[in-house]
């Protein structure tokens, strides 16, 4: 193997080195993490807060005894309650990510409205309408 890739794996190489796969790598990491957090949320604290007085009252000690028939609708209930939260976590993040959005385009239009004109467009703004001028003019003179 020579130290130019070429071909396939120069192809790859460039495909690696993306920003955008960089980036949905990371999210995957970072999203893996973030769903044992919530799992273990909804399994620890929230499942039990909710369902403690139910598995009592049925004289249950754990979801998986909380079966009719083999159907274990307990697990499927904590499976709910879990894609729920989930949901709602990311309900909130985004909503956070676009109020973020938000405040920096506002300040980004702020900065822009109060920043001086650039001299550069100001005198190419000046030239075309004198040019307009110019033709207006010589148009007038040929009538």
């Amino acid at each position: 193997m020579t130290n130019n890739p070429t071909g396939f794996w120069r192809d790859f190489q460039k495909f690696l080195m993306r920003g955008n796969v960089v980036d949905l790598a990371v999210a995957v990491i970072i999203g893996a993490a973030f769903g044992k957090i919530i799992n273990s949320l909804v399994t620890d604290i929230i499942t039990p807060a909710i369902l403690s007085p139910v598995l009592t009252s049925l004289h249950l000690n754990d979801l998986n005894d909380l079966a009719v028939a083999g159907i274990k609708y307990g697990l499927f209930l904590a499976a709910v309650i879990n894609f729920v939260v989930i949901a709602f976590s990311i309900f909130l993040m985004i909503r956070a990510f676009e109020s973020a959005q938000r405040r920096l385009r506002r300040q980004e239009a702020l900065e822009a409205a109060q920043a001086p004109p650039d001299p550069n467009l100001l005198l190419q703004e000046r030239i075309a309408a004198t040019l307009d001028r110019l033709a207006q003019r010589l148009e007038e003179r040929k009538n």
